[in-house]
């Protein structure tokens, strides 16, 4: 039945063992910022266990505030000595890594008390409409974050990682860029357009291609919805999606990474029904390149009532692999199942369900 799941995949130059994917999940589990030998490990496991890509956690490229919580891993300065430590542990298990370039804009951190106060930047001040936190992004700000993102990637590609995540969701800084409550900009980074809104997201996208050339897959991960607005839409119409995506795809995008809280729901179910295509079903059908799909893949409640406490029980993966066997996405992301079952993708393989295991909010406490 998980054939499909299994099947290889080429994206661009790599040779992808099946389609699974290691969702990006915030551990906190660097002090300092400096990833140490158990976050290798960590990785090295997933590998192991079968992911055939894996995205890790959010990481901070070299610019005030890009993480707001102490314990995130930073890509820069000191903490590249422990991410050189990573690729080749996962390669040794068969698998490939890309690490997740992170930015969190305005957005404040209201569940880690011990996070020191740091100076958040975004385009205009706000996290969210009508809520402050932090300063507006002058121009030298905007250019120097863009150049942050690509030195990250060129150190990405230099370390022997495989690609390279932009993190352009969840109201984080590039998508507080889309976001017109977010964007009150009156210059060049700012319009009517999405397109307008979404240069910030297309001179990154640039700017990383340049760092790392043509061949080196870059992948960016985008949602209509925001933590701050769980029902909030970017686009509300195909045309719409294709003035948002294209142009990220003309500025060096080579797969769209497409959060939704829930994977199976349809992105415009008014065009093709309540069974209609997802959001990277859309992505895939309006630009022609790869894309990822993730949203409470393999569990039975969606991760917002999960990290809220409740507990996840193991799901079945039938509908996904119906919708990968008519293509109409690449990947899939599967994201609090693999916190707590490094082997997960082996025991799905394998049809040994009843092995899977249960999340709930515990699970956070360590590395498995």
């Amino acid at each position: 039945m998980t054939s499909a799941l299994f099947r290889p995949f080429q994206l661009k130059g790599l040779s992808l063992p099946n389609r699974i994917v290691m969702a990006p999940m915030t551990r906190s589990f660097s002090p300092g910022g400096i990833p140490g030998d158990n976050v290798a490990e960590y990785y090295r496991k997933r590998a192991a266990g079968g992911v055939g890509l894996i995205v890790t956690e959010g990481t901070a490229p070299d610019r005030p505030g890009a993480a707001n919580d102490p314990d995130v891993p930073e890509f820069h300065g000191k903490a590249l000595d422990g991410w050189a430590k990573v690729p080749p542990v996962v390669h040794g298990e068969g698998g490939f890594i890309a690490p997740q370039l992170w930015h969190v804009g305005a957005l404040p951190n209201k569940i880690n008390p011990r996070v020191n106060p740091v100076t958040a930047e975004s385009p205009s001040g706000f996290y969210m409409p009508g809520r402050t936190n932090g300063e507006a992004m002058t121009d030298s700000a905007v250019a120097d974050a863009i150049a942050a993102f690509a030195r990250a990637a060129g150190d990405a590609k230099r370390l022997g990682f495989d690609a390279v995540e932009l993190h352009g969701a969840h109201g984080y800084l590039i998508d507080e860029f889309f976001w017109p409550g977010t964007n009150q900009r009156d210059d060049a980074w700012n319009g009517p357009t999405i397109a307008d809104r979404g240069r910030f997201a297309a001179e990154l996208l640039k700017a990383t291609r340049a760092a790392v050339g043509p061949d080196f897959p870059i992948i960016i991960r985008l949602s209509q919805w925001k933590q701050q607005d769980f029902a909030y839409r970017i686009a509300t119409t195909p045309d719409a999606m294709v003035e948002w995506l294209a142009p990220l795809v003309d500025a060096g995008a080579d797969v769209l990474h497409c959060s939704q809280r829930r994977f199976w729901e349809p992105e415009f179910p008014e065009l093709d029904g309540e069974n209609g295509l997802n959001f990277a079903g859309w992505a895939k059908k309006l630009t022609g390149v790869p894309t990822i799909t993730v949203g409470s893949i393999g569990l039975s409640s969606d991760f917002i009532e999960g990290f809220a406490g409740g507990t996840a029980g193991p799901a079945g993966v039938e509908n996904l692999i119906e919708r990968l066997e008519r293509d109409e996405f690449d990947l899939v992301a599967v994201g609090r199942a693999l916190i707590v079952d490094p082997d997960w993708a082996h025991k799905v393989r394998d049809g040994r369900m009843d092995e899977l295991k249960s999340f709930d909010r515990a699970a956070l406490a360590e590395l498995v």
